[in-house]
């Protein structure tokens, strides 16, 4: 799925209005797997939208395809060698370094990935990636297994709170025979998605708020009532929406994350605080993402000391907590509201359920049973409902599915 910088440019089936890449100058680095054969129509697709493009290769990626194919096609010398005795002063990394306005590093291997995190200048990609002031896009390529790993994955969330630009990966058949996240995006896709680059922030003008991590419900001054949210996907909501353009307001339950720069985090605890810090300024907010898990009880009467074990039972009188999602949609002047729901099960009856009973405007259900997605992960994958329509975004890491959802959101919301 391509990113996009306008409303009216793009759908989720990656169909974008073809706005000109005239007299934008790209650097396309091209990492050593098996989708390097599709660089050659990657080349083509960007020079069709008028870009120029250059080309610079890693050692191993030449196995796969050869530099006079991509010479061809982009009408430059290929790049490959650091210390290139044709390049002015020999200093070729910085030539094309100042040249790019734009880096895109397809396919981006996992060891490119893991080199580029790490700062290494071994050779002329990895180079240009640390010498250059260009945005960098990264398209992740490679093995299912690869792409999923602990290692990867935060490699890729480093990358992507260093400012670099996630774009895919895609999910299907792989050459290696198995099935999974790890493609790279399909030429067309990428072309596409370097063309909405260029374009006017997808968010600009729109003030969303939204809540995340987890609520903390008083037993005494030290027990709570909590659950298993780390809030990492409603911080990659704030991250994203702050990069697509959009004034962001996070309120945030307890979480270890850092604030996203940026964005505007008001700190609550427990259920009654969150909605008390969304209303006070939800007026002033055209959408609204209630990412947070808030438990759904609290403890009728706090203990005003510390409880003491005095018998091998105890009960504990619970209330219902208030639904700071419905009492947002029920707002005369409501925000466009977007819910989420996280279930072990029925997860699509669930969802719709939800998003008539609280008369949303959309909903994202993830299956929170599926191992490795969900609470605490890295990963999630979101199935989205409104009320004439669904979606559903495959696995991939949280920030990629945030830009996603928010894509969706504004498709929706403009419709």
């Amino acid at each position: 799925m391509a990113l996009c910088g306008k409303v009216s440019a793009i759908n989720l089936q990656g169909e974008i209005e073809c706005v000109s890449l005239t007299n934008k100058k790209i650097l396309l680095g091209i990492g050593g797997g098996i989708a390097a054969y599709k660089s050659a129509d990657l080349v083509r697709r960007l020079k069709e939208r008028g870009a120029e493009v250059r080309v610079v290769m890693s050692q191993s990626a030449q196995e796969f395809i050869t530099p006079l194919t991509l010479q061809a096609l982009s009408g430059h010398p290929v790049a490959s060698d650091l210390l290139d005795p044709a390049a002015e002063a020999a200093m070729g990394h910085i030539e094309l370094a100042r040249w790019a306005d734009l880096f895109i590093i397809a396919p981006a291997t996992a060891n490119i990935i893991a080199r580029i995190n790490a700062g290494m200048a071994d050779e002329l990609l990895t180079t240009c990636a640390l010498a250059t002031s260009a945005p960098i896009a990264l398209c992740p390529a490679m093995n299912q297994q690869m792409y999923i790993n602990a290692a990867t994955q935060a490699n890729l969330s480093s990358l992507s709170q260093r400012g670099l630009h996630l774009w895919g990966p895609a999910s299907g058949s792989q050459a290696c025979g198995e099935v999974g996240p790890g493609r790279m995006l399909e030429p067309l896709q990428i072309a596409e998605a370097a063309t909405a680059f260029f374009a006017p922030p997808l968010l600009a003008g729109e003030h969303i708020m939204i809540t995340a991590g987890p609520t903390r419900e008083a037993i005494d001054p030290v027990r709570y009532i909590s659950n298993h949210s780390s809030g990492k996907m409603g911080y990659a909501l704030a991250q994203a929406a702050h990069a697509m353009g959009a004034s962001v307001t996070l309120i945030s339950g307890p979480t270890a994350l850092a604030s996203p720069v940026g964005v505007t985090r008001i700190n609550v605890e427990g259920a009654d605080d969150m909605l008390s810090a969304v209303m006070a300024d939800i007026a002033q907010h055209s959408i609204f993402i209630g990412c947070a898990a808030v438990a759904d009880y609290k403890v009728a009467d706090i203990a005003p000391q510390k409880m003491k074990k005095s018998s091998e039972n105890m009960t504990l009188a619970l209330v219902r907590n208030p639904d700071i999602l419905a009492s947002v949609a029920a707002l005369a002047n409501k925000p466009y509201c977007v819910g989420f729901a996280a279930e072990t099960q029925d997860v699509e009856h669930y969802a719709k359920g939800k998003l008539a009973a609280k008369k949303l405007d959309m909903i994202a259900a993830n299956d929170v049973s599926v191992p490795g997605l969900g609470f605490n992960a890295d990963s999630n994958a979101l199935h989205v409902f409104w009320q004439d329509g669904q979606h559903a975004l495959p696995a991939t890491n949280k920030l990629t599915l945030a830009q996603q959802l928010l894509t969706l959101i504004a498709n929706q919301k403009h419709a």
